[in-house]
């Protein structure tokens, strides 16, 4: 008797895993998150923009969306739309950025990029390169072909054809107008650019590109490759990408700043992006962040004349802006 009753209890809590396995299973493979995307193109931009500046800007920030949203629509992952939508950037030269990246004191570019994964916290970037027509490519084959999260310089640029991504001469970045400014400023603090993104499985992923500062000494890094200081995505929490002056955003570490205010203080994404950039206001520094909850929440805090921003959702809802 006391083995028949043995054997119908563990009859009874396999069937109970087993029915517990197989809805668990069919519950992760439902998409069932709003599906979002969130672009950048700076804050570096100041009143005054002419007409077709404002345009070139704006249609430039609606491909980059478009190119995005497709992916994430057609249940394609947030990585892959966060890449294929800072690309987009990088190949317009009206963004601070690949094809568009200012010079520094040495009249040469000098790239830095960074993407990051929300479902591990898996990270890629690259810095100080200067033939890499995408940076945000190389960044995501650092983070999945290989066991660094960073490289810089020639290095990185060695990686880059060993993966066979695309590399150019110098003189497709050229730019006169570029070039003609570098030598009449100091150092100047220019835009970014950055996309996030969440998927139809609720993943987050979020990126972030530079050809950082006009005028810059040769070898300086920003905070766009620094993961959790211009680039950061966590699932269940949040994904940020910043622009401003990198210095500082390292060293109050504005990514993940955002993240662990919403983690461990229960602070909406509007509320925690508002205090962190507020920090920087008060003693004089510029810059701004997009934001993207678990829940499809977004913000766009910047405290400059203009951010050039951008977003769409599976609900219907976008808005394209540059200026408050």
């Amino acid at each position: 008797m006391k083995n028949q009753i043995i054997i119908a209890a563990l009859f009874f809590t396999f069937n109970c895993f087993a029915g517990m396995n197989t809805e668990d299973a069919s519950i992760s493979e439902q998409p069932t998150a709003k599906t979002v995307i969130v672009i950048h193109g700076g804050a570096g931009w100041s009143q005054g923009a002419s007409d077709e500046k404002q345009h070139a800007i704006k249609s430039g920030l609606k491909k980059a969306l478009d190119t995005g949203f497709s992916i994430l629509e057609s249940g394609g992952s947030s990585l892959d739309a966060v890449e294929a939508a800072i690309v987009v950037l990088e190949d317009n030269p009206v963004f601070n950025a690949g094809r568009g990246s200012v010079y520094t004191a040495e009249e040469k570019q000098e790239m830095d990029a960074s993407i990051m994964s929300g479902i591990d916290q898996d990270a890629g970037a690259v810095a100080s390169v200067s033939r890499v027509k995408n940076p945000i490519k190389l960044a995501r084959y650092i983070m999945e072909h290989t066991e660094h999260v960073m490289m810089a310089g020639p290095g990185a640029e060695k990686i880059a054809e060993q993966g066979r991504l695309e590399l150019v001469d110098p003189s497709y970045f050229y730019s006169e107008n570029r070039l003609k400014g570098v030598k009449k400023q100091k150092a100047k603090k220019n835009s970014t650019v950055g996309a996030l993104a969440i998927d139809k499985l609720g993943n987050i992923a979020a990126g972030t590109s530079t050809g950082g500062m006009s005028n810059k000494l040769p070898g300086r890094i920003g905070d766009s490759p620094i993961i959790g200081a211009g680039t950061w995505a966590q699932n269940n929490v949040c994904g940020v990408s910043g622009t401003g002056h990198g210095e500082y955003f390292i060293r109050y570490n504005v990514a993940r700043e955002i993240c662990a205010r919403m983690e461990y203080l229960k602070l909406s994404v509007g509320e925690a992006s508002a205090q962190v950039i507020g920090q920087l206001t008060a003693i004089d520094i510029e810059g701004g962040v997009i934001v993207l909850d678990k829940n499809g929440n977004i913000s766009m805090e910047f405290n400059t004349d203009g951010m050039a921003r951008a977003y769409r959702n599976s609900e219907g809802e976008e808005m394209i802006a540059i200026y408050k």
